[in-house]
């Protein structure tokens, strides 16, 4: 094993090309293959993989939650230890490295990339449904201590866990990257401990898994925005809610989001990300200014003092009575945040050369879940004082009639100027659609093209189509239920690569902090 930092390999040595196609043999070709095969197979026997995803998620997560719980907690802890560590004094590119991006430029597309639409479509949705059926046993007939505990679970799905997540895997690529000049894929992370070994098939292995992670957790959440984006058109202008609109609806963002791959990462992701954010914030401002501001101010700091009380019990998995919640939401949502992890994790690592480890870990997981609260006490706060204190029940029959895809509209159909506000809303959501499709799109062409950053144009098409046609297939072939299916299934084998990263994480700073 070369000692770290010391390796004669460089960037696509064994790469062959064939019509156009920059390849990374054997990633692209096996992971290609595999892609087309499954969306014509899924498209073939819809009702077949609808039975088989509809019984591959309740399985996984109820037999594998301890897995997920785990290695959550771990990645959490692992983050924090950074924080407060000496080794937190290492900076990503070397000492003298200087950001190539400035702080706003830096959060627009951590937040586009990292839970965009995830935020339009459960911030309003699970606030409520969580003050109507409380975790850990707490009963509903208290208003105050389930409207409390409600908020904590919410903010525990959106808040350190998730960012944890993508913090090690981001700063294990970035360090690798910009520290040790090795290529950009998720196999380097590895390189610390396993040496020139992952560029063999150990390494063709990690890729692989990271490609089909990447390209099922992000077409669960093309999906949720495919259902909210229909759902709003459906809402404002009477546009039918079928199949067809869905197919349509993510056709025609897919090809928005190919002119924005074609435009590159800082004309086209940047540029998307920084409007989505303006947009987000605009719209945040407005619901907290007319809606019950008085709530939302007095619930973030409740809703964060919840969280950090609930934050072990809410962690445990061990005698939980509280399956439903433990397995259908909790476990779900730790696959799907590994699943998006190689995405989200090399998305941030390409931009946040410069920072320091102390600096990186703490913006991208104490920042993120600052705001996260914000945002779900906003929305969620917004909706919950609406049924409390107005009696106003049209969040509530969303849940009740479970069609999650509309709760947003409905919560802000009392507020001043609702139709212009669902219209911002919908436009959020298309077009935190295209910046996830076109930045997961330069991901796996990254990946795929082992590490390179400019593979031809056409592999960017090829990978940016897939991603459309995946999450077509699995909308058609069961729904949301085997979209989310196929992100548990993805998520849990890079569950993990994910613990054994940490420990190449640590032995990679270890080696840069020797030399500091």
């Amino acid at each position: 094993m070369s000692s770290i930092g010391t390796t004669d390999y460089e960037v696509g040595q064994d790469n062959i090309r064939i019509l156009g196609l920059d390849i990374h043999n054997p990633v692209f070709l096996i992971s290609g293959v595999i892609i087309v095969a499954f969306v014509i197979f899924v498209l073939m026997f819809q009702e077949g993989a609808a039975a088989f995803f509809g019984a591959l998620r309740p399985w996984l997560t109820s037999t594998f939650d301890w897995v997920f719980m785990i290695a959550g907690n771990v990645f959490v802890l692992f983050c924090l230890f950074l924080i407060v560590s000496p080794l937190g004094k290492v900076r990503i590119g070397g000492p003298d490295a200087k950001p190539d991006y400035s702080y706003a430029g830096w959060f627009a597309m951590l937040f586009a990339a990292g839970m965009g639409i995830g935020l339009m479509f459960f911030g309003v949705l699970e606030p409520v449904y969580h003050f109507q059926n409380p975790p850990l046993g707490v009963s509903g007939d208290d208003p105050d201590a389930a409207r409390s505990l409600g908020m904590a679970a919410t903010i525990f799905h959106w808040g350190l866990h998730p960012w944890a997540i993508y913090a090690v895997v981001a700063l294990a690529l970035a360090l690798v990257c910009y520290n040790y000049g090795l290529p950009l894929s998720i196999r380097s992370a590895f390189y610390p401990v396993f040496g020139n070994a992952v560029w063999g098939w150990f390494g063709h292995v990690i890729d692989t898994l990271a490609v089909f992670a990447t390209l099922f957790g992000l077409a669960t959440s093309l999906g949720f925005g495919a259902e909210q984006a229909s759902a709003g058109l459906n809402y404002l202008f009477g546009v039918p809610v079928t199949d067809v609109t869905k197919v349509l609806l993510i056709l025609g963002i897919t090809v928005v989001a190919l002119v924005s791959v074609l435009a590159g990462l800082d004309a086209g992701v940047k540029r998307l990300s920084e409007i989505n954010m303006v947009l987000a914030f605009l719209l945040l401002v407005f619901v907290i200014a007319v809606g019950p501001t008085l709530d939302i101010v007095r619930g973030f700091f409740t809703g964060a003092v919840a969280y950090a009380v609930n934050l072990v019990p809410l962690s445990n998995w061990i005698g939980r009575e509280d399956t439903d919640f433990l397995h259908g939401w909790t476990t779900f949502y730790w696959a799907w945040w590994i699943s998006w992890s190689p995405f989200v994790g090399m998305f941030i690592a390409r931009v946040s050369k410069g920072r320091s480890v102390r600096e990186f870990v703490f913006c991208v997981l104490i920042i993120p879940t600052i705001v996260s609260i914000l945002w779900m006490n906003a929305f969620g706060g917004a909706a919950i004082s609406q049924f409390v204190n107005d009696g106003y029940t049209g969040v509530t029959e969303t849940i009740a009639a479970w069609t999650p895809e509309l709760s947003l509209f409905k919560m802000l159909e009392p507020l001043p100027m609702s139709g212009v506000l669902s219209f911002i809303g919908i436009t959020l959501v298309i077009v935190f659609f295209v910046t996830s499709s076109d930045s997961g799109s330069l991901v796996i062409d990254t990946i795929t093209a082992g590490g390179k950053i400019d593979a031809p144009v056409a592999q960017r098409i090829f990978w940016c189509t897939f991603e459309g046609l995946v999450a077509i297939a699995l909308l058609l072939g069961g729904g949301l239920g085997s979209l989310q299916a196929a992100a548990i299934a993805t998520g849990f084998p890079f569950a993990l690569v994910l613990l054994l990263m940490c420990v190449n994480v640590f032995k990679g700073l270890r080696a840069e902090a020797a030399k500091l």
